[in-house]
């Protein structure tokens, strides 16, 4: 069993930053990869980006070279540091563990998810 919480998300303007986190319980750094979802209204859930336990990680091609997804695995929390952002990243956003996939359905655990808004 895992459990998942984030914190964080919010308001941030067009071409800011922000950093997303994910702290996880249960075993879920040991036995699962780490991903970042996320859904805006009237569109399906799309992937973010992906690590697993040894540090590799996967980008959708919208967000590499903006978007960075870091592990640390002592305080078994997973980052989602999101630069140059755009009015089309305004989502929520979902964390989730399963095996290290761009497809929702290979994650077990899903976080509640957190608003954030990007204004023009």
């Amino acid at each position: 069993q895992a459990l998942l919480v984030e914190p964080g998300g919010g308001l941030v303007q067009a071409g800011g930053s922000l950093r997303l986190s994910c702290a996880a319980s249960g075993r879920t750094f040991s036995d699962y990869a780490m991903g970042w979802f996320r859904q805006a209204p009237g569109k399906e859930r799309e992937f973010v980006a992906a690590i697993n336990w040894s540090g590799s990680t996967q980008y959708a091609d919208s967000v590499k070279g903006r978007f960075n997804i870091s592990s640390d695995n002592v305080k078994m929390t997973v980052y989602l540091q999101m630069n140059s952002l755009k009015p089309e990243d305004s989502a929520v956003y979902y964390c989730a563990a399963g095996s290290i996939s761009s497809m929702p359905r290979m994650y077990k655990f899903w976080g509640q998810g957190t608003q954030v808004t990007v204004s023009s």
